[in-house]
């Protein structure tokens, strides 16, 4: 085999579909890795963090391959390759992970020590985050695969739930990761910013966890009325209504036990002329605020170090006025940072199998072919409440 097309960043709100190379067995840095393996991708997702770099807030570069959101089927394995055989059916956690450093070892695989020279965290497909060549594409190369990959255990059975299984390589995994930071548990209340797929996930996972009310807010009207649809609370954060207030009228007080930003900084204000233009504190203060106190907030939405189109000169660098004292006068407990999949996603693979959670509807998947994906990201970029999956092989429509 020899011939491979993926989706390429080219420009500002353009992305295109290309020739690219067939993947070798080789790290960013050219040197051969036998610890690796090759997939036919079954499915690639588009993402939230994809959009900001085609948006132009990110430095990515022209020419960046896309695409950190990967499922696959293993064509070839390099000769260190022991658990993992040509044939499996797989699921890639968007973390490049070695599975030897510190970090690692401690569960802590979005940022592991070893795959990426400038810092630590790697990713397919994503500007600063070591180089690896993105899956949005027909093939792909994975390295450190024992470590790396979830082999489902039945071809069959996972073909036949893959749009809900495609959801396990990012975005369930880190709704869950934001529910479990912010102490989501039996009976709690919970606030969940941004009704995209990532909320909703987080607000899927919020329930699977035994929460008792969970809430969405948007500005985005088409989104909240999915959200309900799939039977969550909503706040409309385009009204002049406060938060608060709006939580006030659904659970009778106007704070929640928990609250997850699914957000990140390209947030925007709240109110109808607030809801126009970008605040990227917003979704934080906003949080400090109804989240009752000793409660704890968890952060799946990204924040950037470098964002060349932020609002402002801090906001550039990353400097945010975030209300820091609120929290700390609340005994706020905060956590960030990538998603560790590989923490959570045999168990969440469990869970779609065991049909206890349709993750797909909730965060309405739509099977496209790769040639649709630019439409597909200038759709997802005005807000259609989707989750865009990309068939390359369409393999999915069989399935289906």
């Amino acid at each position: 085999m020899s011939e491979n097309r993926g989706v390429v960043y080219i420009e500002q709100g353009k992305v295109e579909i290309q020739s690219i190379p067939f993947p070798k067995l080789d790290n960013p840095q050219g040197r051969k890795i036998e610890h690796g393996v090759i997939l036919k991708v079954i499915s690639t997702n588009i993402c939230g963090s994809d959009q900001h770099m085609v948006r132009g807030r990110t430095t990515a570069q022209a020419g960046l391959v896309l695409g950190h959101e990967i499922t696959g089927e293993v064509i070839e394995c390099g000769s260190d390759v022991e658990t993992i055989k040509k044939g499996d059916l797989v699921s890639v956690p968007f973390n490049v992970a070695c599975g030897r450093c510190r970090t690692c070892k401690e569960q802590h695989t979005g940022v592991c020590e070893t795959v990426n020279p400038a810092r630590a965290g790697g990713a397919y497909g994503y500007v600063d985050m070591g180089g690896w060549i993105g899956g949005q594409a027909e093939y792909v190369m994975v390295p450190y695969a024992d470590f790396n990959l979830l082999r489902f255990p039945d071809k069959e059975q996972a073909m036949a739930k893959i749009r809900d299984l495609t959801c396990l390589s990012d975005i369930l995994p880190t709704g869950y990761h934001g529910a479990v930071t912010a102490g989501v548990g039996p009976g709690t209340t919970v606030y969940v910013a941004g009704a995209g797929p990532v909320g909703l996930a987080a607000a899927a996972s919020a329930r699977l966890l035994g929460a008792a009310v969970v809430i969405v807010g948007d500005v985005n009207p088409l989104r909240l009325i999915h959200a309900r649809s799939v039977g969550f609370e909503t706040v409309d954060l385009s009204t002049d209504a406060s938060l608060s207030d709006q939580i006030a009228k659904i659970l009778g007080v106007p704070e929640v036990d928990c609250a997850i930003d699914c957000v990140g900084f390209e947030a925007r204000g709240h109110g109808h002329a607030g809801a126009q233009a970008e605040a990227p504190a917003t979704v934080l203060n906003s949080l400090m605020e109804v989240t009752r106190v000793a409660g704890k907030i968890g952060i799946p939405g990204l924040y950037v170090t470098d964002d060349p189109g932020a609002v402002d000169s801090a906001a550039k660098r990353g400097s945010l006025s975030i209300r820091l004292g609120l929290g700390w006068a609340k005994s706020h407990s905060f956590h960030t940072g990538q998603t560790p999949v590989m923490k959570y996603n045999r168990q969440l693979m469990q869970a779609i199998l065991w049909d206890r959670i349709k993750i797909a509807d909730i965060v309405g998947v739509e099977v496209i072919t790769l040639d649709q994906a630019p439409a597909g990201y200038q759709q997802f970029d005005a807000g259609a409440p989707k989750k865009f999956v990309i068939d390359p092989h369409h393999l999915l429509k069989k399935a289906a």
